[in-house]
């Protein structure tokens, strides 16, 4: 565990409303981590006045002024050629490649959010490409599931690779010594899946791994189940399988609330059941699972939804808060030298194909 301060590095201007939420949830995070302090990139003569009505933040708080932000609907490339070295998103990233920040913290754009980290602070020793590993609420608490959306398409050593990542994350989230992991498949019989896939789990199943629990191949519904503390996937099918459980959930909650006021009983049952319906609200609430991290790079990003509220903008600094706090990088680093050391990763690729040989889909 890093003792000592953790200082952050926000993109004032990332998201749907800039400062306007990034200020309120900074000072959100601070009254539960009284040991952070914040460098802040961004406009001052709108992060100035917003600041100034947060006294207690702003005396732990940097404002560096800049004047290049980052659009919504920019493109990665020419996000990355505009806003190089200039912008608040690419500044505040800087930050953390200086050591200036333990963490990074955007609520923008995520394609520009993705190429900036991975051109400014490059990937770890041993890792091609970053993945985002997001928490996701399960019956039975928390899951962590990646890739949700980083880069398309992984082939079996990448899938390891994100396994070993993703296991690292859960221990420290979810405070367990082994987490359990499983790879996303259409099926959990050996047989079924593409052949990347199967040659992955062969991998997994053959490699005694200390740093985690290989469960073998779960399927669309464990996730909302909490079958495994870590779900692993490529980015396409996680995407849409992030992008289908937030919209199932709101369809869900418009049910509710148009059953609710069908009719005066109905009405009348609701006033009987409010508290359930309560606590029923704060379980789907998505502003408390906030806060995607950004895995095999060699420093710590944060990506936030860019639509949230300061709550929701809080929960995802809190998770960089807790990345560096119990030493994401360090324990991704050791689960990763561990395994090259032992060629989980990289020997017997012959030996995990031939395991992963038998039927197609």
């Amino acid at each position: 565990m890093t003792m000592g301060r953790v200082r952050i590095a926000l993109d004032a201007m990332g998201g749907d409303h800039g400062p306007g939420i990034v200020i309120p949830g900074a000072a959100l995070t601070l009254e539960r981590h009284p040991d952070v302090t914040f460098l802040m990139y961004g406009d001052e003569a709108l992060c100035q006045p917003i600041l100034a009505d947060y006294p207690a933040l702003k005396a732990v708080t940097e404002l560096r002024g800049c004047d290049v932000f980052i659009t919504m609907d920019e493109k990665p490339g020419q996000a990355l050629r505009r806003g190089r070295g200039k912008s608040s998103m690419w500044l505040a990233i800087q930050a953390v490649k200086d050591g200036e920040a333990d963490v990074a913290v955007s609520a923008g754009n995520t394609g520009a959010l993705m190429a900036m980290a991975t051109f400014c602070l490059r990937t770890m020793a041993g890792i091609n490409r970053p993945a985002i590993a997001c928490i996701w609420p399960t019956l039975r608490g928390e899951s962590i599931v990646l890739d949700v959306g980083a880069t398309i398409g992984a082939d079996a050593g990448h899938l390891v690779n994100m396994a070993l990542m993703g296991s690292a994350m859960a221990s420290i989230l979810f405070d367990i010594e082994r987490p359990s992991v499983g790879l996303l498949n259409v099926g959990t019989e050996d047989a079924k899946g593409l052949d990347e896939i199967k040659l992955a789990s062969g991998m997994l199943r053959d490699a005694p791994i200390a740093s985690m629990e290989y469960a073998g191949f779960v399927e669309g519904s464990d996730i909302g189940q909490g079958t495994v503390d870590v779900v692993v996937t490529e980015g396409f099918t996680g995407n849409v399988a992030l992008k289908t459980a937030e919209g199932t959930a709101k369809q869900i909650a418009t049910y509710l609330k148009q059953a609710m006021a069908s009719s005066l009983m109905s009405k009348i049952g609701y006033l009987f059941a409010r508290s359930a319906f309560k606590a029923l609200k704060d379980r789907m609430d998505p502003r408390k699972v906030n806060g995607g991290v950004f895995l095999g790079l060699d420093g710590v990003v944060i990506k936030s939804h860019g639509g949230t509220d300061a709550t929701g903008y809080a929960a995802a600094i809190d998770v960089g808060y807790d990345m560096v706090k119990y030493d994401l990088l360090d324990r991704i680093r050791s689960a990763l030298d561990h395994e090259f050391s032992a060629g989980a990763t990289m020997a017997g690729p012959d030996d995990a194909q031939e395991n992963a040989q038998g039927d197609k889909p």
